[in-house]
């Protein structure tokens, strides 16, 4: 279930509970006439089920209360009423298969700018790979790519070329863009203040590495597992299950491919640079493309169980 708190202009107001009420799938509803001060208006309360909650949101923007009022929405974890397990049935389709499209957007939305954070996360998790494909350490690789931010660019650009918005696309392409760039560089300044100190040499670059080596040796079993790890990693952002998404983070070597990258680099093996590069590529290609794809199935799914659902007008 979710849980709407509304501020609604006064005059609104009866459009709003009429909305409400005539959604299915909903219950639970209060109204606080002039309760809100910041913007002026009344307070009106509901629930309504995850598997209609994209209607009602969509209704509400029609409205207009999204300009002129306000919308938030929240999770119930535990709702104990006979009314909210009628809404649950009443409402087409399964809340698992539900997506709320205004959330996912908000989500990647934040997920997918440029920020001092996201930068010092994704520096972090190179370095990290960097001492990981150096050493041959298996356990390093898998600890950066647990602490990378960069599924949630990739998952921008999926949600923005699904919901059309190119402003999405651009912001997420440059924080995956600009943000991988950075923490290379800085990567690579980190290999050469560790070579200084005699952690890194040229002959760990050129031993075989055999547990690491897949790194910059793609091939398209390197775009089945991108591939595969981003519609896992969608569904985990569709349905909220953010132990999934950890399970996505440590199955891609996008981190791992720019850390060694930038250590390549930093040692002049210009093929190994280039192999990590090319998978590094690979597997955000096939993030992209998988997450694209499940977005679409999922709205197409979604909107073929609620043609199901809705009831066939009789001839009069």
């Amino acid at each position: 279930m979710l849980h709407l708190r509304l501020i609604t202009p006064a005059d609104r107001t009866d459009a709003v509970v009429s909305l409400i009420e005539n959604t299915v799938g909903t219950t639970h509803v209060v109204v606080m006439a002039g309760a809100a001060r910041t913007p002026s208006g009344d307070v009106v309360l509901c629930d309504v089920a995850r598997e209609a909650g994209d209607e009602l949101i969509g209704g509400l923007r029609d409205l207009g209360i999204d300009t002129s009022g306000s919308i938030a929405v929240e999770n119930i974890d535990l709702s104990l009423s006979a009314r909210a397990d009628q809404a649950e049935e009443d409402a087409p389709g399964e809340g698992a298969d539900a997506v709320l499209w205004e959330q996912l957007t908000e989500a990647t939305h934040e997920e997918s700018t440029l920020t001092v954070t996201y930068v010092a996360f994704l520096a972090v998790a190179t370095m990290l790979a960097a001492c990981g494909v150096m050493l041959d350490n298996a356990i390093l690789i898998v600890g950066a790519m647990a602490v990378g931010p960069e599924f949630g660019p990739l998952a921008g650009i999926s949600t923005a070329l699904v919901q059309r918005a190119p402003r999405l696309v651009l912001r997420s392409l440059w924080a995956l863009l600009a943000g991988f760039a950075v923490a290379m560089a800085l990567t690579a300044g980190f290999s050469w203040l560790m070579d200084v100190f005699g952690l890194f040499t040229r002959s760990m670059v050129e031993a075989p590495r055999p547990n690491t080596a897949f790194i910059w040796k793609p091939d398209w079993m390197s775009f089945v597992v991108a591939f595969l790890a981003g519609v896992a990693g969608t569904l985990s952002l569709t349905s909220a299950k953010s132990g999934a998404l950890i399970g996505v983070a440590i199955s891609v070597t996008t981190v791992p491919a720019a850390a060694n990258a930038a250590v390549a680099f930093a040692y002049a093996e210009y093929s190994q640079m280039w192999g990590s590069v090319a998978q590094l590529l690979a597997n955000m290609g096939g993030i992209v493309l998988a997450g694209t794809l499940t977005l679409l199935a999922q709205k197409w799914f979604w909107a073929e169980q609620r043609k199901r659902a809705t009831p066939v007008a009789e001839p009069a």
